[in-house]
């Protein structure tokens, strides 16, 4: 019990701090869960087109492949668990990958955690606080999410399965990178390795759901779906789900008092004798920085580019025999029912790829944050040069995944059976996003110059223009609402023609709000919360 000794005070005082960053992750998971109910419920309001779909998507690789096995689909809570069934869990997977990582190894790496131990603290009461809080951000997640099924009219037992198979597998994933931060001494890795786990974990399953399923049981994300939520409920696979947790936390913990504090049970390798020239250069070192974020980003594009574009010679069958889904997707614009496909599947690899973007911009502050910034501006280094690498990175980092999107999706589609010729069309469709991407970047430099304690805001305004991508017309927004979002301003290529002004207009904005954010970075004091 010594070694537990103020873990009570630890886990009050992680809430205090990370209230904002916990709330953050909650609500927007939460609130998508409600949203995915609405959508579905607008989407097919009758019986008949919940049948159209279910025999429509139960053949159907490429949605089953990033869903999950057809389960349940006549009915809106089966449509529910296998639209952000495997999402949903991913996003819990990764909101305990990053607060897990934080704070632990986190903390270990700032030099922070050296500070609490020297204070009458067990060496496990950090750990065990993190975990605590961890865990509570699942039941919080899951309890939720089951409420709000349940508040609309959903099948309660199908609802709780759905919110306990969030919090299982989000346990799971805590235990991942728990396990991962005794092995290395790099929060990067930890979320790196972590984060492989995840990407293989959704890999295994897809193959598995496309196969026979068997493949499947070794994936947490699969075995959460063995659940059944909707669809003749089965509570035992969760059990799996309980034990994996066990197992991994009981590893991570037996390793914990293996190493040294601040040490990682794999020594770290020793680099170069010499840096490279690129090294002595702030762009060099923001793109050796932020190279592998740029490349697992492009990867995660990649993939789901080519199942869009695989998906692309059936829309006509897929969409165009459920009516309700067809004049959603009309009521983007005009042109042909593929056309208008491709522009909505273009519009979300857009809101992904901002996801980079912005990231990218905002390691401004983590590199403030972390202190790392004062060792570069120590040398002959300006500011503005600091800043404008890393922001040089985010922008023509944000037009590359936009390129990847648009040529794997017209390449895919032409394999698949569609036309070649389309490949410049979808390639043009995705660059037009370019000047939405960059206003985001632009708000996202304003407040790190001007309010840096409200970075955080750059991901709500994303998770706001994602609401309004996905369900705007279903929950009947009024379009001065939908208007402001800078990915509803752009054409919508390849369904639309291309109009210049609004993307010139953006374009500008864009770099008045950067000029803002660069004034105002200049201006403060470096390190200011």
């Amino acid at each position: 019990m010594i070694s537990l000794t103020g873990t009570l005070a630890l886990t009050r005082f992680i809430l205090r701090r990370d209230r904002i960053r916990i709330l953050l992750w909650v609500v927007p998971i939460v609130a998508l869960t409600a949203l995915t109910v609405v959508g579905i419920k607008g989407l097919f309001p009758t019986q008949a087109a919940l049948d159209q779909t279910a025999v429509a998507t139960q053949h159907n690789a490429a949605a089953i492949a990033f869903n999950g096995a057809p389960q349940g689909l006549d009915t809106v809570g089966g449509q529910v668990a296998f639209q952000f069934g495997a999402p949903g869990m991913v996003l819990v997977a990764l909101m305990c990958i990053f607060m897990l990582g934080r704070l632990t190894r986190g903390e270990e790496e700032a030099g922070r955690l050296e500070v609490v131990r020297s204070l009458p603290v067990g060496i496990h009461a950090n750990t065990l606080a993190a975990v605590l809080v961890v865990a509570a951000m699942d039941l919080a997640v899951g309890g939720l999410a089951t409420a709000t099924l349940i508040a609309q009219d959903l099948p309660v037992a199908g609802s709780v399965v759905f919110g306990i198979s969030f919090i299982l597998v989000g346990l799971v994933f805590a235990g991942v990178a728990l396990l991962a931060a005794q092995a290395t001494e790099s929060t990067r890795v930890v979320y790196g390795t972590a984060g492989v786990v995840l990407g293989a974990a959704f890999v295994v399953r897809a193959i598995g759901d496309i196969g026979d399923g068997t493949l499947s049981w070794f994936s947490p994300i699969g075995v959460a779906q063995k659940a059944r939520p909707f669809a003749g409920e089965q509570w035992w696979p969760l059990l799996l789900l309980v034990a994996a947790t066990v197992v991994v936390v009981a590893a991570a913990t037996a390793l914990a008092v293996r190493r040294d504090l601040g040490a990682g049970l794999v020594a770290a390798r020793p680099g170069r004798p010499s840096a490279p020239p690129s090294l002595g250069h702030p762009l060099g070192l923001a793109v050796r920085l932020q190279r592998g974020s740029l490349i697992g980003w492009g990867i995660g594009v990649l993939v789901i580019a080519v199942a869009y574009g695989s998906i692309g010679p059936t829309v006509d069958t897929f969409i165009g025999g459920n009516k309700a889904l067809a004049d959603l997707m009309a009521g983007t614009g005009g042109g042909s029912l593929t056309d208008l496909y491709f522009a909505t599947s273009i519009r979300v690899m857009a809101l992904l790829a901002t996801g980079f973007a912005i990231q990218a911009a905002l390691r401004l502050r983590s590199e403030e944050t972390s202190m790392r910034a004062d060792l570069v501006l120590a040398t002959p280094v300006s500011r503005w040069r600091f800043a404008a690498s890393h922001l040089a990175l985010a922008c023509a980092g944000s037009v590359v995944l936009l390129a990847v999107a648009g040529l794997a999706t017209g390449l895919s589609y032409g394999l698949a059976g569609g036309d070649m010729q389309s490949v410049p069309r979808l390639l043009e469709a995705a660059i037009a996003y370019t000047p939405a991407m960059w206003l985001m970047v632009g708000l996202a430099v304003a407040l790190d110059g001007l309010a840096p304690r409200w970075v955080g805001v750059s991901w709500a305004l994303l998770l706001a223009c994602l609401v309004v991508g996905f369900l705007g017309v279903v929950l009947g927004l009024p379009d001065w609402l939908q208007d402001l979002s800078p990915f509803e301003r752009v054409p919508h290529l390849p369904a639309a023609s291309l109009t210049i002004v609004p993307l010139a207009v953006m374009t500008a904005i864009a770099a008045g709000l950067t000029v803002i954010g660069l004034i105002g970075l200049r201006r403060r004091d470096m390190g200011r919360v």
